[in-house]
């Protein structure tokens, strides 16, 4: 924590060819080592493999679905108080939950070996678009730790 002033936001440009600020935060995310050509090429041939297979929908709008699938609303963070530890109960600021929803989307599309990362985040992104998968198991398993530690939830300040 800093003790001397606070960190400035940064606006991210949206990206090029969308013209969308969640892409270029996707991008992002899935950026390794500072290779951002190689993510914009994973992140750009995956939302067109999502527009292929969803012929009605814009691939953009089908992400931005999926993300709002995977946000999530409450969480346990852990609060010290007279010598233990609780895992109090407290809301996602919506920064975060945009940030927790793209963090798992993209570490569960790496977690599926033996396929492409461009194809993994399409399978991920659609399983998330319908509501299933890996990262809306993590968001239920979030709420539901969340919902178990409600007798904490006056430590919260």
């Amino acid at each position: 924590m800093a003790r001397r002033r606070r960190a400035v936001k940064r606006p991210i440009a949206p990206d090029h060819k969308f013209n969308s600020v969640l892409v270029a935060r996707l991008i992002n995310v899935v950026m390794e080592r500072g290779k951002k050509n190689l993510a914009r090429r994973i992140v750009y041939d995956a939302l067109e493999q999502i527009a292929t297979k969803t012929q009605s929908a814009n691939p953009v709008d089908v992400l931005q679905r999926a993300v709002e699938n995977v946000k999530p609303r409450i969480e346990t963070k852990a609060r010290r108080v007279g010598g233990a530890t609780y895992q109090v109960p407290v809301e996602v600021p919506p920064d975060r939950q945009l940030s927790l929803a793209l963090r798992w989307i993209v570490d569960f599309a790496d977690a599926r070996k033996g396929v492409p990362m461009r194809q993994a985040l399409t399978a991920e992104i659609l399983d998330a678009y319908q509501g299933q998968g890996s990262a809306i198991r993590k968001r239920d398993e979030v709420h539901k730790m969340a919902q178990a530690n409600k007798a904490f939830a006056h430590f919260r300040w």
